[in-house]
Order: C-alpha cells, then structure tokens, then sequence
C-alpha cells in the first residue's frame, strides 16, 4: 500500500464542498499502487476514487484526465473524472493536485487465462481505436529518455551480470524506434491489477497515469508480459495459447501491419527493461510515505533476459 499524503475525515469533507456529489459516508486507502496517493470515497451519491498526485508534472495531469474522460465518452469503461463546481477535474488537497474520478464495478484477476487475455486484447484495440481521436500530445514518461536516466541512477545497485544485461539491453533498443508503427495514446501499465471483471467481462481499466503517445504494439508487449505468462510466480516464458488469444482478439479489430509483426519481439523486451528499471529504481530509491509498496525488480528482469534469449516464440507470425 502507498500513502505518501495522509487525509483526514474533516479534510476530505471541507475538499468536497467544492464537489456536487454529496458528503463522504466511508473512505479507506487503496492498497496497492506506488505511485500516487489514493483512497475509495463513498458519498450519498455515488462511489468514487480520490487521487492525489505525488510527483507528476502538473503540466502532464490534464492529458491523463482528459483522456479518462474521452475514452468513456467513447464507451471505453475508464473512470470518468468529476468536475468541481469551478468546472475543473483538478483542485489542491493537503497542497497537492488532486482528482476525483468514478469507481468502476468488477475486481482484477489473478490468474487469467485464455479467455480473460481475449477479452482484454478486445478491449485495448477498441481503447486504441478512440484514441484516434483525441487531441492532444503526450510523449510517453516511461519511454528510451527515461530509460537512459534511470539507468544511470540505479547502477551502483546492481552487480555484475545485471549490469551486463542493462547495457546490452539498452545498446539493443538504441538501434530501434519505429517511428513508421502506428502510434497514439496508450496505457502503457495495463497489468492484471488495472483492469476490473465481472465474470468474463471487462468492466473497468484503471490508473491511467503512465499514459502517453507511443507504439500501440507497446501496450499489446506490456499486456503479454504480465497476462500471457506461463505462471507469473514460477515460470515467466509466454504462455502460447493465452498469447496466440489476446493477439487474435486485438487484431480482430485493429489488424496489425508487417512492420508491428516484425517490431513484435523488440517491444516485448523494450516493455520488460522499462518496468526492470522502474522497479530498480522505487526499490533503491524509495519516497517517503507512510505505507509505500515496491515490487520485486527480480520478476522483470528474469522477463528480460527470457525474452532477450533465443528460443522463445512471440506467437505474432
């Protein structure tokens, strides 16, 4: 659980005068992200999620919540953020930006399988298809700058052969950047734990706060490589069936052109390094919180180097 921004009862009430959504019956933190700060929020009206945003630029939090807003316009089930009564999705509360969106129904699952992992390749191809149309411009966060950068700060943590596989991983991405793939906003952290099912059906994709502008076959590689595993505790090669259905069902709609079959291979690696590091880093150089969750850096770069290796099929001919 992450909670760098503690809020109090009375905090929280006076912050939702500015809300038309009625006064809080309930609230608890939410356990799990790294992140953000985030409580659930009950209301006379509703059930809604409280988010106060820790370390991202100001300037980048409206592309986020705009987007939310224009994919469940577009019947994409995204949280919708609330406006206050100053007709804004950001306000301030304990000094920091803050957003109140809609809690989704459904809870995530653990262990999908092959029907879970089509429904969700369904889902993101619609997602990528309504993205078409929304407007502005945000470079992805996580994206080969960041890489480099953060790269240099988690070094004296690693030893040898993690060095070795860091260097060479980022020497091989530095040859690819498919500026000719389709591009447009994505996800970009579609893990198991950030989309919601009822039974076989997605009701909900959450934290969109990595979103940006990339490949959309980066999403497609970040969603194989924590849905389509073998078995994320014990063995993280692709599970091929799993694999070969979220595929299918994404390219039901959206067809993928040779140059993405072709890229395939090299954003399933560029989407695992990107979440090695990101793991290095809030491992070896945590914020301050009062509860804060990290997770095991391991499990990505055992991905990498599996991925990295030869032998293992994509399942994208």
């Amino acid at each position: 659980m992450s909670v760098y921004t503690p809020v109090t009862e009375a905090q929280l009430a006076e912050w939702l005068r500015g809300y038309s959504v009625g006064a809080p019956v309930g609230f608890e933190p939410i356990e799990s992200g790294i992140e953000n700060t985030n409580y659930f929020v009950t209301t006379g009206q509703g059930r809604y999620v409280l988010t106060l945003f820790e370390r991202l630029p100001a300037g980048e939090l409206p592309f986020y919540l705009e987007l939310m807003a224009h994919l469940a316009r577009h019947g994409i089930p995204s949280p919708a953020p609330i406006a206050d009564l100053a007709d804004r999705y950001l306000s301030r509360l304990n000094g920091k930006p803050a957003a109140l969106v809609t809690r989704l129904p459904g809870k995530s699952v653990e262990r999908p399988g092959e029907r879970e992992c089509a429904e969700l390749g369904a889902l993101l191809a619609r997602m990528h298809l309504a993205g078409r149309s929304y407007g502005a411009y945000l470079d992805n966060p996580r994206g080969p700058k960041w890489w480099r950068s953060a790269a240099r700060a988690v070094r004296p943590f690693l030893d040898f052969q993690a060095l070795a596989l860091l260097d060479e991983e980022l020497r091989f991405q530095s040859l690819y950047r498919f500026p000719d793939l389709p591009r447009g906003p994505i996800h970009a952290d579609l893990f198991r734990d950030n989309a919601l099912f009822d039974g076989a059906r997605i009701t909900g994709v959450i934290d969109f706060y990595f979103a940006g502008v990339d490949c959309l076959l980066l999403d497609l590689a970040v969603c194989a490589n924590d849905w389509c595993l073998v078995d994320a505790a014990r063995n993280c090669r692709l599970d091929e069936a799993k694999t070969r259905a979220l595929l299918a069902a994404y390219a039901a709609l959206r067809p993928l052109v040779p140059l993405e079959r072709g890229a395939w291979p090299v954003l399933l690696r560029a989407a695992a390094l990107r979440f090695w590091l990101s793991r290095l880093y809030d491992l070896h150089l945590p914020r301050p919180g009062v509860l804060v969750h990290a997770h095991d850096p391991d499990h990505f770069r055992d991905i990498l180097a599996l991925r990295a290796g030869a032998g293992e099929a994509p399942w994208l001919e």
